[in-house]
Order: structure tokens, then C-alpha cells, then sequence
């Protein structure tokens, strides 16, 4: 055999392929690396689950007040069980509905296209976030773009807040809690911005001043 055919012929070492030895160590590497991301991914997804849902809120009550501004009228955003005609006033519900019925008139039906500006959910049926807020669930917005009085609820011309945590863990803000929980206030003047209870005060995102 020439020189030049051998030289051409692979070396027995470079057709070697993976043993199943280095093939396990390899698996056994990922698995590891895996499982111990799990739990801060894991986190990472109900933090998000929490700001979208702060963040719908947020949008929801600044909507309410640019249109009782922009129509003159008042105008109330209302936390519902639903999104359909059998929807009802809630401090935790799950939804909110933005009505153009008057302050003292909530919204009857939450798919009423006669009343109803707009409409969310900012808790999908599979998240974990949960809702809590005060004011009766129910925040009035007038022609100046400040919280006014409500009945069915009856609400008073106060701050109000809307506390967005998670049912699957503890809020930062609490002890022993990792997951950063979200507050959105509602000053009286009508000033809505989102918050961070675990912020100390001095810190922009701090709920306190």
C-alpha cells in the first residue's frame, strides 16, 4: 500500500465514539445542574406571575382615571369574580372591570358594552398570584382624576392599596419570605404608582416616603 493511501486511512482513535460511562457522567452533570436551578426558576416564575398582575392592575386604575378625566364624568374601576353577567364585586376577585356608570352605580354586568370601557384578568386560571384590596374593591375616579365617594360599595374620599402576592410562597416583605411581592397605591388625590413593601424608605420603589 502507497504512503499516500495510508495517510488518507483515519486513525483508529478519531473513529472512537462516547462510551456509556462518559455518556451517564454526562446526564448525571444535567440532572444536577437542573435540579438546582429548579427552585430559583421556579421563583423567577411566580415573581413574574406577580408584576404582570401588578402591572394590569396598575394599567387598569390609570385608564380609570385618564377617561373620568378626558369624559368629565366619573368613572369607577371595580375588582369582579368574573368577566360576564354573572360577575360580582369582590376584594379579591380575580378581574376588573372599568365602568362608565356613575360612582354610585357599580357595573351590573361585567359584559354590558354600554357601560363597560374596559375589561382584564390578570390572574389566568393557572397562576398562583393573588389579589387583596381595600376600598371595598371598588375605586370612583372623577372629572379631576380624584377618588370620589361610591355606593354598593360605600367608599370614602381616602388612600387605598392593592396588595399582589402569591399563593405558593411567602412575600420578601414577611419573614422568612423570598418572593417580591407588589402593591399598588391609590393616593386621594388620584395618583396611582406601583411599590415595593420590602423597599426601605428613601427608595423610589419604597410603599413608604
Amino acid at each position: 500500500m502507497s504512503a499516500a493511501l495510508r495517510s488518507r486511512r483515519p486513525a483508529a482513535s478519531a473513529l472512537r465514539g462516547v462510551s456509556l460511562i462518559e455518556l451517564m457522567v454526562g446526564i448525571a452533570i444535567i440532572a444536577i445542574a437542573v435540579a438546582m436551578s429548579a427552585p430559583s426558576f421556579t421563583e423567577w416564575i411566580y415573581n413574574s406571575q406577580i408584576r404582570s398582575t401588578a402591572e394590569s392592575v396598575q394599567n387598569g386604575l390609570q385608564f380609570a382615571r385618564a377617561e373620568a378625566v378626558r369624559r368629565n364624568t366619573p368613572v369607577r374601576m371595580q375588582f369582579t369574580t368574573s368577566l360576564d353577567s354573572s360577575c360580582a364585586i369582590s376584594t379579591t376577585g380575580t378581574s376588573w372591570v372599568v365602568s362608565l356608570a356613575s360612582a354610585g352605580t357599580p357595573a351590573s354586568k361585567c359584559n354590558d358594552d354600554a357601560t363597560v370601557l374596559q375589561s382584564g384578568q390578570p390572574v389566568a386560571g393557572r397562576a398562583s398570584t393573588t389579589i387583596s384590596s381595600d376600598h371595598g374593591g371598588t375605586f370612583g375616579f372623577n372629572g379631576l382624576g380624584r377618588i370620589v365617594k361610591t355606593t354598593s360599595p360605600d367608599t370614602d374620599i381616602v388612600d387605598g392599596a392593592i396588595d399582589i402576592k402569591s399563593s405558593k410562597g411567602t412575600c420578601a416583605a414577611e419573614s422568612g419570605g423570598t418572593l417580591r411581592c407588589l402593591r399598588v397605591l391609590v393616593s386621594a388625590g388620584g395618583q396611582v404608582r406601583m411599590c415595593d413593601p420590602k423597599r426601605g424608605s428613601g427608595d423610589p420603589m419604597a410603599c413608604t416616603p
